[in-house]
């Protein structure tokens, strides 16, 4: 999901650069809600493994 929102971002540069507004702005859109959606997962994700008390595979860093 994050390699779209980055796509989503450089294409608004790149139509926004040219000129095209409309486009640039739909894609800049795009780009916000798919950045909205990845924060939420990643926040619900994060309270669900701090809640549930798992580990993620591989153990710890330390």
């Amino acid at each position: 999901m994050l390699h779209y929102i980055i796509v989503f971002f450089v294409l608004a540069v790149i139509a926004a650069f040219l000129g095209f507004g409309g486009m640039a702005s739909s894609f800049a859109g795009i780009a916000q809600l798919l950045t909205a959606v990845f924060v939420i997962l990643f926040l619900a994700s994060l309270v669900y493994s701090l809640i549930s008390g798992r580990r993620p595979p591989g153990g710890s860093i330390l």
